[in-house]
């Protein structure tokens, strides 16, 4: 029989109302005649309430207890939506990760997934079984311990299935009804893609997009596999939501297919640094031994020299999450006070926000970081750093303008038209 993978996220199963409406969209693929890998999240907010209660519990507590506990939840929504299905006449079991076994590495609260064996399942599956509905988020480590995936791990698992499977699709039940031109909160005139190629995607997701975890993006660009993100709260068909596929399949692309942004920046300026070989390495490794999040990095000249002498220096300016910013101060004093940088001074502006212009055709036109730049300076909007690559440009700018700035460039791109 085809296959097909389903996963729904915390609010597609935040009550038994919603699992049931779940349970009704895999039935109907059932009757289309799929078998179907369903994996869910833990119900919304459960995970949250998890984690409140093993803090309060432990301080300092063991990371193998934390997953431990944090992964019930999903246990609990697996159980549900099997038993929902059965009431209504599906043949469905319930497997936890370790029951499948999805095998993963032993890092605790990030593991990263070895293997997904197909024995158990497919032997299900051959018995007449129709749905196996997963835990996502988990799985199992080689000492034989539960082990956590890291938030939106849940995308992550579907993928991984689906590629372990050769499923026909992967399609990701979500609060949306596919993947925008840029947030609608922000501009009315955001558009519903119908396609949008791997590398847009994880772009958009990794830039600020909220609307699937990187990590699942990256798998499926890997192992090809065709995502749809589709609302759970809608009638949906073969032609709903956002498919997210590979570049051949789309037959069109416009030049920018998305504007995405993130709030949480910060912008950190190392003042007067010795301008040699090495410099960077002495900056930026102790950053990621810190494990702070660099993204755009621009070296100025600086207009001073080191000690008042004819010694030539530089600036070096770099982004990170506002939330890393204390690990990265400290990572630069502690390397200023074992004398492998020195700096005059060390300066952070938290009040930033990052806005991007993304699309695979960016590749084979010209000028688009001068139209992107043209209507920023049309708002008054400065320019603090700007980072790119080969389908995509991004900018720091002052925080107050970010929803201003996305709507400028959603429509000098005319995103807003099919």
């Amino acid at each position: 029989m085809p296959l097909l993978v389903m996963k729904f996220g915390g609010t597609s199963v935040a009550d038994l109302a919603r699992i049931e409406n779940a349970a009704e969209k895999v039935r109907r693929e059932v009757e289309r005649g799929y078998d179907v890998i369903v994996i869910v999240s833990a119900m919304s907010g459960k995970t949250n309430e998890l984690v409140s209660w093993v803090e309060q519990t432990s301080k300092l507590y063991d990371a193998r207890e934390y997953d431990a506990v944090v992964a019930s939840g999903e246990n609990i929504s697996a159980g549900l939506m099997a038993l929902r299905l059965q009431e209504m006449g599906v043949p469905a079991r319930s497997w936890q990760g370790w029951q499948v076994p999805i095998n993963t590495t032993s890092a605790h609260g990030s593991a990263r997934f070895v293997s997904i064996p197909r024995d158990h399942l497919d032997a299900k599956f051959a018995e007449g079984f129709k749905v196996a509905v997963v835990a996502g988020f988990q799985g199992l480590s080689p000492e034989g311990r539960v082990t956590t995936l890291g938030r939106g791990g849940s995308d992550t698992t579907a993928v991984a299935f689906a590629a372990a499977f050769g499923a026909e699709r992967c399609d990701i039940y979500t609060d949306v009804d596919g993947v925008y031109t840029t947030d609608p909160r922000i501009t009315e005139k955001a558009r519903k893609l119908d396609r949008i190629a791997f590398e847009e995607m994880l772009e958009l997701a990794s830039l600020g997009a909220k609307v699937l975890q990187t990590r699942s993006v990256e798998l499926a660009m890997r192992y090809k596999v065709r995502l749809r993100v589709l609302s759970s709260f809608e009638d949906t068909d073969e032609n709903s939501g956002t498919l997210v596929c590979d570049e051949e399949e789309i037959m069109e692309s416009k030049v920018v297919s998305g504007v995405a942004y993130s709030r949480d920046e910060a912008k950190i300026t190392l003042v007067t640094i010795e301008d040699r070989p090495g410099i960077a390495a002495a900056i930026f490794g102790p950053l990621a031994e810190a494990g702070v999040n660099v993204d755009m990095i621009v070296q100025n000249v600086s207009e001073k020299h080191m000690d008042g002498s004819t010694r030539a220096a530089t600036d070096m300016t770099f982004s990170c999450p506002t939330n890393q910013v204390a690990r990265a101060k400290k990572a630069m004093e502690d390397a200023a006070a074992a004398g492998s940088i020195r700096y005059a001074d060390l300066i952070v502006d938290t009040d930033v926000a990052k806005v991007s212009v993304v699309g695979i055709g960016m590749r084979s036109h010209a000028g688009v970081a001068a139209r992107m730049f043209d209507a920023l300076a049309a708002e008054n909007i400065n320019i603090k750093v700007i980072g790119t690559s080969e389908i995509k440009i991004s900018v720091l700018i002052d925080r107050k303008y970010m929803e201003l700035a996305v709507q400028a460039l959603h429509g000098v791109f005319e995103l807003d038209k099919a």
